[in-house]
């Protein structure tokens, strides 16, 4: 089915109000949890084929986070899609306003391949849960992913209310071809100037969850070995192919010696960097990232790591020290198992340094002194982040996930997925029973004096 036919088939069906119940919208994702659960064996085959990502992982990163969203919309529904009472303005009065949730249409989501599942099915849950018609189109890299998603979807699901629709570059443009009510990408930057530019003819709002360069700043006061082990642990899971990764560290001088000696331990010691890798280390998705990454590695500068297996795809997770802001490592997100380590003296003069550059997706900050905690995350923009560790932030659903300014538009993840997703339409009910005269002419002196107490009063 082309491309045209699938979103006028769910628009269709959108149009006659199945999906606005909200029977029909928990009835449906009952069903998708049941069907995740029953055939979890066969996603985690799909992404080990993919990524050689361990079952452990693979639920740790993918599959958990899934579930909680599953499990949040089908306790929080009738919440978030209740109609909620506000006050109204003394000039309406007598009257009642509220606030009426309702669903967009239909919409699509495009996502990424270095959390194939993650990414793609959380905002196609949180859509359904706010009562949309879903076109899921996933990464075409992570093939086998892209192929379980679709088989498990497409023969449980009507087509005209979810289905995925599998492909690559032509695909993905023939559907941004078409008038949707709400579109959803994660993916770089380049890729998401190009769904902006196509949702933009037909005014069709947009979320975009792109990237960035993610600064980790560690103070001199700091945790030092809990520091680097949740540094350690954030950058190299998944192979550093994560859009919220430490993308570079900034140390303290006067730590910097023993933090990367104790990043250099726990690295010898988890990945055990001196034979094959373990199966708890993510291969790189394809040869054309392989071959970029390796270029990004300075030898000069490698403290440990810095070499690769070409023929099975896996990059030694590599620190690099005495970098500095110019170094060709910093020019654009790295998303790979390499970690950069800038040193520094003076911490205004660094946060300069970091608001020189676009707004990254995240932020981490290590240390116990609240005032220059507080000062780095004030003065610097970021889509969000966590003091005194790294990544963990992404798996609470009650903070919206999104970026700021380059690193991308509007937020997901609980109520902010439904809220994504969702329209609300305000109504004021007037009573008919008395009319104040203030509103209609003839207009005069006082009941201007009047009419302004009534309006400008909050």
């Amino acid at each position: 089915m082309n491309a045209h036919e699938l979103v006028k088939l769910q628009s269709e069906f959108f149009a006659a109000d199945h999906t606005k119940s909200l029977k029909f919208r928990q009835a449906n994702l009952l069903k998708f949890k049941k069907l995740l659960k029953d055939n979890e064996q066969k996603l985690y085959d799909a992404i080990y084929a993919d990524f050689g990502k361990s079952e452990y992982e693979t639920y740790e990163t993918e599959l958990s986070l899934v579930y909680h969203e599953l499990n949040s919309a089908l306790k929080y529904l009738p919440q978030w899609a209740k109609i909620q009472k506000v006050t109204t303005n003394l000039a309406n009065l007598p009257g009642t306003s509220s606030i009426h949730p309702e669903p967009l249409g239909t919409v699509l989501v495009i996502g990424a391949w270095n959390y194939p599942y993650q990414l793609s099915l959380i905002p196609a849950i949180s859509a359904i849960a706010a009562g949309n018609t879903v076109i899921l189109k996933p990464s075409e890299l992570s093939a086998k992913s892209s192929e379980i998603m679709a088989h498990l979807i497409n023969t449980n699901f009507p087509t005209d209310f979810f289905h995925v629709q599998e492909g690559g570059v032509s695909e993905t443009a023939e559907l941004l071809e078409q008038k949707f009510d709400k579109i959803f990408f994660t993916g770089s930057i380049p890729v998401g100037k190009i769904v902006y530019q196509a949702a933009a003819k037909h005014l069709t709002p947009v979320v975009l969850e792109l990237g960035g360069k993610s600064p980790v700043f560690v103070l001199p006061d700091c945790d030092l070995k809990m520091t680097a082990k949740r540094i350690v642990w954030g950058k190299f899971l998944n192979a550093g192919q994560t859009c919220v990764a430490p993308d570079y560290v900034i140390v303290h001088q006067s730590i910097k010696q023993k933090l990367l000696d104790e990043m250099s331990r726990l690295v010898r010691e988890i990945f055990d960097i001196g034979t094959e890798l373990k199966e708890n280390y993510v291969r790189i998705i394809n040869k054309k990232h392989y071959d970029r990454l390796m270029q990004l590695i300075d030898n000069e500068k490698t403290i440990i790591g810095g070499s690769g297996i070409e023929s099975k795809l896996l990059i030694r997770p590599t620190i690099m020290e005495n970098i500095d802001f110019e170094h060709p490592v910093m020019a654009d997100e790295i998303f790979g198992p390499i970690l950069p380590v800038i040193a520094y003296s003076d911490l205004n003069s660094v946060i300069v340094e970091v608001k020189k550059r676009p707004k990254p997706l995240a932020l981490y900050v290590f240390g116990k002194k609240s005032r220059d905690i507080e000062r780095i995350l004030t003065r610097i923009s970021f889509g969000g982040g966590a003091v005194n560790d790294t990544v963990m932030h992404l798996t609470n659903s009650n903070l919206p996930f999104g970026g700021v300014g380059s690193s991308g538009t509007g937020n997901y993840h609980g109520e902010a997925g439904f809220k994504a997703f969702t329209h609300y339409k305000s109504i004021l009910e007037k009573s008919t029973l008395i009319e104040p005269p203030l509103k209609y002419p003839p207009y005069n002196s006082t009941k201007l004096t009047i009419l302004k107490r009534l309006l400008e009063r909050p």
